[in-house]
């Protein structure tokens, strides 16, 4: 064996994909298609979203959705202050609502979200210096995500910030 093979790195192959997703010419459509169906195989999600947010509006803006009937894309609502914001947006912290429950007392749409199935939320933010931009949104039945998913799930989150950084240009 040569020292090479001794010390050859394995790479996710999920996480591979998600950045080579980055080359496509259609963006941001093919990145964002990329890390659904990575953080499909690697966490898992019924529903997924990809928000960006306006700091000076507090406005969140979707720029993706796996179920676009329910939640389309180009939808916008104003974010008032809370417990969450504060937590998600001003400190780039990750939210986990475990039940039904959880989410009720974060998100007003909550009967929405439990007639697709979806009773738990990871919601990841997507940082750069200092600021939230957008977050990634997955929801499964309820239980399904644990802290051990914020460490999985924020590289992915990450490789969405070039297109965050591109779209929130003037």
């Amino acid at each position: 064996m040569t020292l090479r093979e001794k010390t050859k790195r394995h790479v996710d192959p999920l996480l591979d994909a998600a950045a080579a997703a980055h080359s496509s010419v259609d963006q941001p459509a093919a990145l964002f298609a990329a890390l659904d169906r990575a953080l499909a195989s690697a966490i898992g999600h019924k529903l997924f979203t990809i928000l960006a947010y306006d700091d000076g509006s507090r406005e969140a803006a979707r720029l993706y959705s796996n179920h676009p009937a329910s939640y389309p894309t180009g939808g916008r609502k104003r974010l008032a202050p809370s417990p969450w914001t504060e937590a998600v947006l001003d400190r780039g912290e990750a939210y986990i609502g475990y039940t039904l429950e959880d989410l009720r007392n974060v998100f007003s749409d909550y009967e929405l979200i439990g007639s697709l199935g979806c009773e738990s939320v990871l919601n990841m933010p997507v940082r750069w210096r200092g600021r939230t931009l957008g977050s990634l949104n997955l929801l499964h039945e309820a239980g399904w995500y644990d802290e051990d998913d914020v460490a999985v799930c924020r590289p992915f989150a990450q490789l969405a910030l070039p297109a965050l950084l591109t779209l929130a240009s003037p």
